[in-house]
């Protein structure tokens, strides 16, 4: 059986997974209110066949939502950037703030190898020690 991939948190703007060629894109100011409609604007460029798969909207949604709340802490004179790209089975979408960045990044991403080959074991005991 093969070993699932582990997930990390990457913010290497050459790694591939940010290749932003061939994909729309819009900016919008950091207005909590306006993210439903922010959203919209996205998600209609989406083919019939993945709106409603894994609920697209709302996971778009919160994406903006944690740019905006998170990144650029709801300042309305700072800028959210969204790069998207839809397929009949796919959605790529790339978000970019204006905020400081994910701090510790490798330190983060070491605590969740650790907490999921934890949970992979269940290792419940090490995993309360740990975290």
């Amino acid at each position: 059986m093969e070993e699932p991939a582990i997930k990390e948190l990457r913010a290497d703007d050459n790694d591939p997974l940010f290749d932003k060629t061939n994909m729309l894109q819009k900016e919008f100011p950091s207005d909590f209110r306006q993210i439903r409609y922010f959203t919209l604007l996205i998600v209609q460029s989406a083919p019939v066949e993945i709106k409603e798969i894994n609920l697209l909207e709302q996971q778009i949604s919160e994406v903006i939502k944690n740019a905006v709340k998170h990144g650029n802490h709801c300042d309305v004179n700072k800028k959210v950037h969204v790069w998207y790209s839809f397929s009949a089975t796919h959605a790529h979408i790339i978000v970019e703030d204006e905020g400081e960045g994910f701090k510790d990044l490798e330190k983060w991403n070491e605590f969740n190898r650790k907490r999921l080959e934890c949970l992979r074991t269940s290792n419940f005991e090490e995993l309360a020690n740990y975290v």
